[in-house]
This record gives structure tokens, C-alpha cells and sequence, in this order.
């Protein structure tokens, strides 16, 4: 299976909530990295290890948000990294904003002996912020 096939795989997974294929993909040192300024970590360090990602992430995006959905649009594949461009979809319950939003995204995903070692969101930061209703700072 080209790394291609297993990032589409991991989006699949992610969408039916089956997290323990998604983490079951990831190095036990991946470096999850958002894009800088998005609310979730706004200085773009990383979320190191999947417990991290679980914890700070994924569990603040399935309790914050309503019908939250990453829709990937094409990849483009370069061996040991591949290129998504993505679109985010969902309602954030303490503003009720984004029914209806479809916001731009672009994921860079890194991988070596087979799993993924690193990932890099690019986003429309301000959007989210927006959606969020938060001022992030770098």
C-alpha cells in the first residue's frame, strides 16, 4: 500500500471515529503540528505522540464542535510525503457559528518506515478564529 493509500485509509478511519486505526498509523513520537495562529495551538509547536494529539486535540474537536468533518479533496504523492488539500466542515457550539461554512485546509503528512512521523496543518486561520470566536496570537 503507497502512503498515499494510507493516509486516505487514516481520513476514512478518522471519519467513522475508528481512533484506534487512525493512532495506529502514527510513530509513537509523531509530531502533529497546526497551522500557526490556529486556536488550538497558535504558536505551531508540535502535539508530540499520539496520546497528545488524543488528548489536546481530537477530544477538544468531538466535544467543541457539531458535525466537525475533515473532507479530503486530492493528494498528491510524493513518496515519503503526501499533500492533501482538504476542506473543514462543522458548527463550533459555543458560537453556533459555521452551519454551512466549508473552510480551506491543507495537510502535509510525513512518514518513515511506513507510519507517519510528522503532520502539518495549513489553514485559513483567521476562519477559524472567526468560527471560534477567539483572537489567536503567534
Amino acid at each position: 500500500m503507497s502512503n498515499a493509500q494510507v493516509v486516505k485509509h487514516l481520513y476514512e478511519a478518522f471519519g467513522r471515529g475508528d481512533m484506534g486505526t487512525v493512532l495506529g498509523g502514527m510513530d509513537p513520537a509523531i509530531e502533529w503540528r497546526e497551522a500557526e495562529s490556529n486556536p488550538y495551538m497558535p504558536s505551531g509547536d508540535p502535539f508530540v505522540g499520539p496520546d497528545a494529539i488524543v488528548s489536546q486535540l481530537f477530544m477538544r474537536l468531538g466535544s467543541e464542535w457539531d458535525g466537525f468533518a475533515v473532507h479530503p479533496k486530492t493528494y498528491h504523492d510524493a513518496g515519503d510525503t503526501v499533500v492533501v488539500e482538504v476542506r473543514y466542515t462543522g458548527t463550533f457550539r459555543a458560537t453556533g457559528r459555521g452551519a454551512g461554512t466549508d473552510t480551506q485546509a491543507c495537510h502535509v503528512w510525513r512518514f518513515r518506515d511506513g507510519r507517519v512521523v510528522a503532520f502539518q496543518q495549513y489553514a485559513d486561520t483567521a476562519k477559524l478564529q472567526y468560527l471560534m470566536g477567539v483572537s489567536a496570537t503567534a
